[in-house]
């Protein structure tokens, strides 16, 4: 492309984010690392087409909503641990005047651009949103900013088949309303790929192909091998979710 027309294409996008901005008291939070970085951390052998696909489609689906969005990958955030760098961007997000924040990762290939509009409607009503994962995390939070506290947030136990019951106990202890979305399963092991490829109609074509690739590759590894990975892995079974934050 013409190096004039790129920078041209870059004004035209970058006026329609800043009208976007304007017009919405909500802006959605894509906290997500590179293909390069989820590669390393989840144990799916050539999973960096996978994670890189995963991230087309989230921005895709994201963008469709013409709602704001920031995408925060590792380059992004900042923090000793998830926690603190999750609550980071939270804290930039609310510091650009936006009033509700809805966030997502990018390994839940079955979330949908209404279930995000959704969540902007509830917010409007004053709910905190959740939408859990099959692994007792979250693969969207949505909430206001007089909702969030620092402190709280830090202490939730990440990482844990307990942290759904955990934050719906303390929003019903504080008396926050809450709202479910349905229940979506994240990726973030082999299993959850074949689990996904039974619902092959709800993804895109693209990342079935991969999906498919990946499944045909891991069939032909000797099942010492598979064994071993999965007891390497096994501490990654509970999938942070998409981070939550507390009152």
């Amino acid at each position: 492309m013409d190096v004039l027309l790129e920078q041209e294409v870059a004004v035209k996008e970058q006026s329609r984010n800043t009208k976007l901005i304007m017009s919405s008291k909500t802006a959605i939070l894509v906290f997500a690392n590179s293909a390069q970085e989820e590669a390393l951390h989840k144990p799916i052998s050539g999973g960096y087409l996978l994670f890189d696909e995963l991230n087309k489609t989230i921005e895709s689906v994201v963008k469709s909503t013409n709602l704001p969005y920031y995408i925060f990958s590792e380059k992004h955030q900042y923090g000793a641990n998830f926690g603190e760098r999750f609550t980071n961007a939270l804290q930039d997000i609310f510091a650009k005047g936006f009033e509700n924040i809805i966030a997502v990762g990018n390994d839940t290939p079955f979330l949908t651009k209404e279930h995000l509009l959704k969540s902007e409607q509830l917010l409007k009503e004053n709910k905190f949103v959740i939408g859990p994962s099959v692994d007792g995390g979250f693969y969207l939070v949505g909430l206001h900013k007089s909702q969030f506290s620092v402190a709280n947030f830090l202490n939730l136990p990440w990482q844990s088949n307990q942290l759904t019951n955990y934050i719906t106990s303390l929003l019903k202890s504080a008396d926050i309303a809450i709202e479910k979305l349905q229940v979506l399963r994240d990726i973030d092991t082999l299993q959850d790929l074949k689990f996904i490829h039974v619902f092959h109609k709800r993804i895109s074509k693209s990342l079935l192909k991969i999906i498919q690739t990946l499944l045909q590759f891991s069939n032909k590894n000797s099942a010492a091998k598979s064994t071993h990975y999965s007891s390497i892995y096994t501490s990654f079974s509970y999938n942070k979710g998409s981070p939550v934050s507390i009152f």
